[in-house]
C-alpha cells in the first residue's frame, strides 16, 4: 500500500515564496511509486486549497498554486480531510513545508495535533520556541550554550521609551549591531546598524514584520551551519560554511541573487567540529525537537563558538543548506525525505501510547 502524503505549503507569511520553492523541490524527491501525494496550498491571504493528487513532480511553483477548480476550504480548514465526493481522506502523514509565521511557529502543528494526524517535523513547543528568537535565546541560556550579547523589546515599549532603548543598546552592545524581528526567518527584516541613525532605521524596518525586536552584538566570525536529524537520539551532519558576498547573509543572497558560497564540509579543527555537534544536539534537545533542525553558529578566528539560532523548518530548495549538508554526510535527498516521514510516524506512534483519561 502506498502511503498517502499531504504536502502543506504556501502560507500567510513573508516566506510564502520560499515555501513554494521548497514544496516544488520536495515533489521532485518523493518516490511516486511509494507515495500518493496530495498538494494542500495555503494562499497568502490564508485560504486553504487542496489540489488533485499529483501524478508527477511539479515543474514550477505555478503548478502548485491552484485556482478556483481546487477544493477551496474557506473557513472550514479541516475540509482538506474531505474529498469532493464527501468521503473522508485518510492521510498517513502531513508534510508541512511552511516557513515563518502561521506555519513554522507551532500554529499549524497545534491544528494537526488536535486532528491527531501524523506530521513531519517539530511539535508545538519546539516550533513556537524555535520561531521566537527571544524565547529561543533564553532556552539556550538554560542549556549553557554560548551566545553573543543581545537585548530585546516590543513595539509599545519602542513608542514610549525610544531614547531609553537606544541608550540600553549602546550601553550593552557595541557597533555594529544586527536588528531582527523576533518571529521570522529567512533573514526577512534583518538589518545591520553601524550608528544610532542606522539603528533607528533598522528597528523601524523590523517592526514592519513583528511586534518584538531583537538587537544583537555584531562580531567578526565565520557562519557555520549543521543539520540535525532524528527524534530522541538525533544525528548531526558535517558542518557547512556560509560565505556571503554581501554585508551579511540576507534574504536576497539566500534565495535570489546567488551571491553566497556554501563550503561543505567547512574547514575546521576536529575539536571545534566535535563541540559544534554537541552544541547542535543540546539545542535540539532543549527545544524537545523532533524530525529536523538546522543549527547556526558563529566561529571566530580563535575558534570561540557562539550559537546564533536554530531553524525548525529549514528550506529544501536546491540552494538550501540543510539537504546539502546531509548529501555530504552520505544521506541522499530522497533518503532524507523518507527518513523524515519515518520519524514522523515514529513520533506519532509514541504519542498514541499516552493515556488521556484516568482508569
Amino acid at each position: 500500500m502506498k502511503k498517502r502524503i499531504g504536502l502543506l505549503y504556501g502560507g500567510k507569511s513573508a516566506e510564502h515564496e520560499v515555501s513554494l520553492s521548497t514544496a516544488c523541490a520536495v515533489t521532485g524527491a518523493l518516490n511516486f511509486e511509494e507515495y500518493e501525494i496530495y498538494p494542500i496550498y495555503i494562499t497568502p491571504d490564508g485560504e486553504w486549497r487542496r489540489g488533485e493528487r499529483l501524478e508527477k513532480p511539479a515543474n514550477s511553483i505555478e503548478e502548485l498554486q491552484f485556482g478556483d477548480d481546487a477544493i477551496i476550504l474557506e473557513n472550514n480548514i479541516t475540509a482538506f480531510l474531505i474529498d469532493k465526493s464527501g468521503a473522508a481522506v485518510q492521510f498517513d502523514v502531513i508534510f508541512p513545508l511552511l516557513h515563518g509565521t502561521n506555519g513554522e511557529d507551532g500554529t499549524v502543528q497545534g491544528l494537526l495535533e488536535v486532528l491527531n494526524l501524523p506530521y513531519v517535523g517539530n511539535g508545538v513547543l519546539a516550533s513556537s520556541a524555535g520561531m521566537d528568537k527571544v524565547i529561543m535565546k533564553q532556552l539556550f541560556e538554560i542549556a549553557g550554550l554560548p551566545q553573543v550579547p543581545y537585548t530585546y523589546f516590543i513595539r509599545s515599549e519602542w513608542k514610549k521609551e525610544q531614547d531609553a532603548i537606544l541608550t540600553r543598546c549602546e550601553q550593552k552592545l557595541s557597533w555594529p549591531m544586527f536588528v531582527k524581528p523576533a518571529n521570522l526567518g529567512s533573514s526577512v527584516g534583518i538589518s545591520k546598524a553601524s550608528n544610532r541613525e542606522e539603528l533607528i532605521q533598522a528597528i523601524e524596518v523590523a517592526l514592519q514584520f513583528d511586534r518584538k525586536i531583537v538587537v544583537e552584538q555584531g562580531i567578526v566570525a565565520r557562519e557555520i551551519e549543521l543539520a540535525v536529524l532524528g527524534n530522541d537520539f538525533p544525528e548531526v551532519s558535517v558542518p557547512g560554511e556560509i560565505k556571503p558576498m554581501t554585508a551579511f547573509y540576507d534574504y536576497d543572497s539566500k534565495y535570489k541573487d546567488g551571491s553566497t558560497a556554501l563550503i561543505i564540509p567547512a574547514e575546521l579543527p576536529t575539536e571545534v567540529v566535535t563541540s559544534l555537534k554537541e552544541y547542535a544536539k543540546s539545542a535540539f534537545k532543549i527545544l524537545d525537537g523532533s524530525g529536523l533542525v538546522r543549527a547556526d553558529f558563529f566561529v571566530t578566528a580563535d575558534h570561540a563558538i557562539y550559537i546564533n539560532e536554530v531553524n525548525t523548518m529549514p528550506g529544501f530548495t536546491p540552494v538550501s543548506m540543510y539537504p546539502l549538508l546531509w548529501q555530504h554526510t552520505n544521506v541522499s535527498y530522497p533518503e532524507l525525505i523518507n527518513r523524515l516521514i519515518a520519524l514522523a510516524l515514529e513520533r506519532f506512534e509514541e504519542k498514541q501510547q499516552l493515556h488521556y483519561k484516568k482508569d
